[in-house]
């Protein structure tokens, strides 16, 4: 079964591969290796995951602007996941695309669903983010 949920792309561009949700925010700034793409916050539900070339999917970030630092580094580090799905508008996750878009050619899609679809979303996935800002996911009947 496929279905498609409408949400709005912040950062606009095209990514797939298997989702990695969770419903707590996420901290970078000490919850995130850049140099391997794992989650280290220890007290975070998706410790020890990988979000490298995954789609990731948090509502929020947790902390500062050092976010944006940390992910753009993923970026240069080829550790980053391949699209970020979240609950509302994230300034710090589109300046870390912007940035990485000017500097590597390389930005992340950023797309803002309501939180009754972002429900839908179960780790394990297959995802694909639009340009538009759909997220297409793939159940099994």
């Amino acid at each position: 079964m496929r279905i498609i949920l409408h949400g709005r792309a912040v950062i606009p561009g095209e990514a797939s591969g298997l989702v990695l949700v969770s419903n707590e925010p996420l901290s970078f700034w000490g919850g995130y290796d850049y140099q391997t793409g794992i989650i280290i916050d220890q007290r975070h539900p998706l410790a020890g995951q990988c979000a490298t070339g995954r789609i990731l999917a948090v509502p929020f970030t947790r902390g500062s602007s050092t976010t944006t630092a940390v992910l753009l580094e993923a970026v240069k580090a080829g550790t980053a996941p391949a699209a970020i799905v979240t609950t509302a508008p994230d300034s710090f996750f589109a300046l870390a695309s912007i940035v990485a878009d000017e500097m590597y050619a390389r930005p992340i899609p950023l797309v803002v669903l309501n939180s009754e679809d972002f429900r839908q979303l179960q780790t394990g996935q297959r995802v694909k983010v639009t340009a538009e800002g759909q997220v297409v996911l793939t159940r099994e009947t």
